[in-house]
Order: C-alpha cells, then sequence, then structure tokens
C-alpha cells in the first residue's frame, strides 16, 4: 500500500510538526507532500532525512517571507498536488492540508488540529487584532475569508475520515463540517518530564505568542493579583507586556 502524508508548509518546528514527526515514524515508507517546504537545516532532523515534494507555492515570489499572504490561493496550490499514485492519504491539517484531491478508490483521513480558525468563528477577533475590522482593506479580507469558507466547507466532502485532536476540536468539526471525528491526543513525551514534585511560587504559561492563543489575557489578569507571580514562556508575532 503507497501511502501520502500531507502537511500544510514546513516553516518551523512547532505543535503541527510535532505530530508529523510521529506519523513520520508510524508510517515510514510515506511520501511527504507539503504546500512549501522552508524548514531551516537546523530543524529538520525530525523529518528523519525525507524530503518533502512541494506544491507551485514553493516559486511564488517572496512566498519564503510572506507565504501566509497567499492565503487565498493555496487551496489552488494543493490541489494541485497529484496523488493519484497512492492508496492512502493522511492530511495533517489546520489551514488547507484536507483539501487535495483523491480519487474513489483512495482513503483520506484527515488529522486535524483545528478548522480555520481565523475564517469561521475567531473571525472577528482575527480581523480586530489585524486593525482590518473597518474599511475597504477590511471588507475585501471579509469577501476573501468567505470565499475560503465555502472552499473549506466543500472540500471536507473529499475527506472520508475526520481524526480531531481533542474533544473540543471535535465540536468544532461538527459545527463546521457537519462531520463526526474520532479522537486521538496529540503525542507527549512523558520521557521529558516528572509529575509531582515540589510546587514553586509561580504560574507558568507555555505557547507560541500569537494573537489567538490570548496570552495577553493572562498577563492582563495577572497585573490584577500583584501578589502572585507569572512566568511567561513562548516566542511569535504578540508582544507581551511583563507581570510581575
Amino acid at each position: 500500500m503507497r501511502i501520502a502524508i500531507v502537511h500544510e508548509w514546513l516553516t518551523t518546528y512547532a505543535g503541527s510538526e510535532r505530530v508529523l514527526e510521529q506519523l513520520l515514524r508510524v508510517f515510514p515508507d510515506a511520501d511527504l507532500w507539503v504546500v512549501a517546504d522552508f524548514l531551516p537545516p537546523e530543524q529538520r532532523a525530525f523529518l528523519g532525512g525525507k524530503t518533502a515534494h512541494t506544491s507551485v507555492a514553493q516559486g511564488w515570489p517572496l512566498s519564503k517571507r510572506w507565504l501566509r499572504l497567499y492565503l487565498p490561493l493555496l487551496p489552488l496550490a494543493i490541489e494541485q498536488l497529484d496523488l493519484a499514485g497512492y492508496d492512502l492519504i493522511i492530511s495533517s491539517h489546520h489551514a488547507v492540508a484536507k483539501g487535495v484531491l483523491t480519487g474513489p478508490d483512495q482513503v483520506h483521513i484527515a488529522y486535524v488540529h483545528s478548522p480555520m480558525r481565523y475564517a469561521w468563528d475567531l473571525q472577528g477577533q482575527y480581523l480586530r487584532e489585524a486593525g482590518l475590522d473597518s474599511g475597504i482593506k477590511g471588507w475585501l479580507t471579509r469577501w476573501l475569508l468567505h470565499r475560503l469558507r465555502q472552499w473549506d466547507r466543500s472540500s471536507a466532502d473529499g475527506v472520508d475520515c475526520f481524526v480531531a485532536n481533542s474533544h473540543f476540536i471535535a465540536r468544532r468539526i461538527a459545527k463546521t463540517y457537519r462531520r463526526t471525528a474520532t479522537v486521538i491526543y496529540p503525542p507527549v513525551d512523558t520521557e521529558q518530564f516528572t509529575l509531582g514534585g515540589d510546587r514553586q511560587d509561580f504560574y507558568l504559561t507555555a505557547s507560541r505568542l500569537v494573537p489567538y492563543k490570548r496570552v495577553e489575557l493572562i498577563v492582563e489578569a495577572f497585573v490584577g493579583m500583584p501578589d502572585r507571580k507569572l512566568v511567561v514562556i513562548g516566542d511569535g508575532a504578540g508582544a507581551i507586556a511583563s507581570a510581575n
């Protein structure tokens, strides 16, 4: 049986890439397909030497730096992947990966980290935080997200089986795609830490500092509790004020 694993894009080693790492270990003979691969050499070890097949988006102007600005065109890119020779396709999805085109004799399993948050229930939040909740740019963005939602919903019909990374995401899949999902939790390396031990006098939050994680809301809460200490671990585009 020939197997293809389809991931969104390779730009960093984060949460969805850790899931991809385990998929590649479970299916070592599978071929890897992505929209684009700009992963730096020092972060490629988890691929186990596997080379990713890329879409037409790999060669788009400035795509290495501004790939996400091409979001309205990424459905077109993912549909150009030729997976006709595979029996099983496993997509690792949070944007467009589940939109690959498959035939009646192929099985497509979509492991969903989340339906596109910025296109569905968190659209308003994303537009406000990007300063696109009004004006001509705002209306254009809303129209593009409208078209993206239409594609996202219709492409769900090409998935044979949905798998969610939590019961919360399973409910989002049911709401968005009207499909039932089996829950398989993402991998956790339990050998990296030990449960229990002495508790210290601080609270900890660790995540990428991006708007939808709402880390600033946690910081704001601790500003109102000066007797409690918060430690923030993470990196990203979001600017987080310090709280003592």
